[in-house]
């Protein structure tokens, strides 16, 4: 298993803050994962790298909103082919999407792969995907954690309220306070 961070989404921010992309990769370390950095801005980028090292599947494990953005039309404006040329790279050697739900802030519930609404035009060619499951819903999952946002943590985090601590692992609590990852504050005396 390897944990991908790319500089890609970073550099898209702005200027890239090589401290905090650092302590990412030091926490996933710190967790025993494996940890690859790359440039790839696009999943199928991505894929196709992967499978040119391994003649096995390969599967990517990503959250709702990631999926919709592969859905994206905008993002394939460079290829001849668009968003089918993308997906026909990306899926071509059998890889599989795992698929996290969200919590719909609006409503409240749980929203899975399956439910995502697409652009009409790409209504088939995602229920194609589905049905021959190229994508895949994650179902065991602790519901609480989904109602844990980064930037929330962060924010607690940077404040000094300790109520971060119980949004993260303790291995991430403890090398957080002991490098003062991330702006970290001791909490505030009451």
């Amino acid at each position: 298993m390897l944990m991908e961070m790319t500089l890609e989404n970073l550099l898209s921010e702005g200027q890239l803050n090589h401290a905090d992309f650092l302590a990412r990769v030091d926490i996933l370390g710190a967790l025993g994962r494996t940890v690859m950095i790359s440039k790839f801005g696009e999943y199928y980028r991505l894929a196709g790298y992967l499978s040119r090292y391994t003649n096995r599947m390969v599967g990517i494990v990503m959250g709702v909103p990631s999926l919709l953005e592969i859905f994206d039309e905008k993002y394939y404006l460079n290829l001849e082919g668009g968003i089918l040329e993308a997906l026909g790279r990306m899926f071509k050697g059998g890889l599989k999407l795992y698929v996290y739900p969200i919590i719909d802030e609006k409503t409240g519930q749980i929203v899975t792969a399956t439910q995502i609404q697409v652009a009409p035009n790409l209504r088939s060619l995602f229920q194609y995907l589905i049905d021959n499951q190229f994508i895949e819903e994650i179902s065991e999952y602790n519901p609480e954690y989904l109602r844990i946002y980064p930037p929330d943590a962060l924010a607690k985090l940077q404040s000094g309220d300790g109520g971060w601590e119980h949004m993260v692992p303790p291995e991430v609590v403890q090398i957080i306070k002991e490098r003062g990852f991330f702006g970290y504050r001791p909490p505030k005396a009451a």
